[in-house]
């Protein structure tokens, strides 16, 4: 988003960066150390239209500002930035948010929904503001990594919370848009999603009482709890992961191996698989309930794979769902897959998330009300997890992965795992008879194989965890409507010349040739190690 504004959005004046950090110094030195700006690859392009200048023309347009989205005016501490940030931005984009589908639920709240609060209650003090767009999730993140034991890194972003200033945004096409018309959050919905916000106390599953009050004071007693415990800071946070989706690794495995039963809470309890989508959710329930006049865009990607066009194709950072497929897969280390088949996987490239956000700025600037806009691809364009795996199979056959001691890897089909029977039946053979064997060796002979048989259990353990997590997503059965999305691609044509600079029609992709020829390689080049 940043460097797209910096390269095509020439009236803009400046934007401020929000970075979780303690003082304007820390911030400034996390932006040039951690993000790196003029050292990534991404921002290349600019390398080469501005070269030597490229640093000051940055530090022209960039201001990086010590903060944290769960306080209280973004936790900005030096009352002049304040003021000037207020009296000077008028475009409020939040992109903060941590997507971690176990984190402790304390903390997903705080930033999640009670984040989202924080920055709308800024956005009001701003005195020119003409919009807030929060970029939520539509994405359903169906990510099995079975095999691989890694949990997955999701959409990790440069700076963690982002608060953009854009002046003046293209205003010599803002009139090509007409007025505004009137999913992560979704959870396990099936068929069509609409394009539609959630209100205060709306459930997936028709429960009625959800409160966020009441989801808060459940947050504060567990902590209160835990503290005239004296608790540990590590007995702290698992707490606070049941507290928000609490797990018993499956009846299954409880059956086999004596887990602990417990019941779903939070989360579960009004409709939603876990504690990431749940606050999430409530972030835009209380976005909706606030929003009076402000001009409201949420905009709910779906899984965000490498880009397709800009700033060069295939550019990708961090570990991204369906890439740890691939790297698990090309590396060797992926033995079955569990999802259906056929089940379609919503993907759509970081790029055209880009090119929406811009799109939504400019066209609903000083436009009161709220618009939801589901940007994906599972209605336009879908594609087939059989479709990705043959493509990853095909790339990885023809351009195998070399070891650090020179041999390639080979690869062959994986074991596709299509019901949840099938995956008991698979690690019941596989795993968990083995592990009894062991278990009862290592009785035998005094507790001799203690160290093989715990590692092998906490590693069985880890796997049914994850399962149970990924479980509503693995086989899927919703499609994001787009029809809001699809109105503003027909808005943006209108745009002439400039609309080539802000494509995001899933429509046009090819998904063999981008998976082959873009994703794929690109994955390799900057994920890979």
């Amino acid at each position: 988003f940043v460097e797209k504004i910096l390269r095509v959005q020439p009236n803009v004046k400046r934007l401020y960066l929000l970075l979780r950090a303690s003082d304007t110094k820390s911030a400034s030195q996390r932006l040039n150390t951690e993000a790196s700006v003029i050292a990534k690859d991404l921002f290349r392009v600019l390398k080469e239209k501005h070269g030597a200048n490229l640093s000051s023309s940055i530090s022209q347009k960039l201001t990086p500002v010590a903060g944290d989205i769960t306080y209280k005016n973004l936790g900005v501490k030096d009352p002049q930035l304040l003021e000037e940030m207020w009296r000077d931005v008028d475009v409020v984009v939040n992109l903060a948010a941590t997507t971690n589908f176990d984190e402790r639920y304390d903390i997903s709240l705080s930033l999640n929904t009670f984040g989202a609060k924080h920055v709308f209650d800024f956005a009001k003090k701003c005195v020119s503001i003409k919009l807030l767009l929060h970029v939520s999730t539509g994405c359903y993140n169906p990510s099995s990594l079975l095999g691989t034991y890694q949990l997955p890194c999701m959409d990790s972003a440069v700076w963690l919370d982002v608060i953009s200033c854009a002046v003046n945004p293209c205003k010599n096409i803002s009139n090509c848009f007409p007025p505004p018309i009137s999913a992560y959050v979704s959870g396990e919905k099936a068929g069509l999603i609409p394009e539609k916000p959630y209100y205060l106390g709306e459930t997936l599953n028709g429960k009625s009482g959800l409160d966020i009050d009441v989801e808060t004071k459940a947050v504060e007693e567990r902590l209160d709890e835990l503290r005239a415990e004296n608790a540990t800071p590590e007995s702290i946070t698992a707490a606070m992961r049941e507290l928000g989706i609490q797990r018993d690794m499956l009846k299954f495995y409880t059956l086999e191996l004596g887990g602990e039963s417990c019941a779903y809470v939070r989360a579960r309890k009004y409709g939603w698989p876990n504690t990431y989508v749940f606050t999430k959710a409530m972030g835009e329930m209380l976005l909706g309930q606030m929003k009076d006049n402000m001009p409201l865009v949420i905009l709910r990607p779906t899984i965000i794979t490498s880009t397709y066009k800009e700033p060069f194709p295939g550019w990708v950072e961090g570990i991204r769902t369906i890439d740890s497929l691939a790297v698990g897969y090309g590396k060797g280390k992926l033995t079955c897959f569990l999802g259906d088949p056929e089940s379609v996987i919503d993907l759509i490239p970081a790029d055209m998330v880009v090119n929406a956000m811009i799109a939504a700025m400019v066209a609903h600037a000083n436009q009161p009300g709220e618009i939801i806009y589901q940007v994906g691809s599972s209605l336009a364009n879908p594609v087939a997890y059989s479709e990705i795996q043959d493509y990853g199979q095909r790339y990885f056959s023809e351009h195998p992965w070399v070891n650090k001691d020179g041999t390639p890897v080979k690869v062959g089909k994986v074991t596709v795992l299509s019901t949840m029977a099938s995956f008991r039946r698979y690690m019941a053979i596989r795993y968990l008879l083995p592990l009894k064997g062991l278990q009862l060796v290592n009785t035998a002979l005094c507790q001799f194989f203690q160290g093989t048989y715990l590692d092998l259990h906490r590693k069985i353990k880890f796997v049914f965890r994850l399962v149970e997590l990924y479980e509503p997503y693995l086989f899927f059965k919703g499609i994001y409507d787009d029809r809001n999305t699809a109105e503003l691609r027909m808005a943006t044509r209108k745009m002439g010349d400039e609309a080539a600079k802000f494509y995001f029609d899933p429509g046009c992709i090819n998904w063999e040739d981008y998976f082959i020829n873009t994703h794929i390689p690109g994955v390799v080049k900057y994920v890979f190690k």
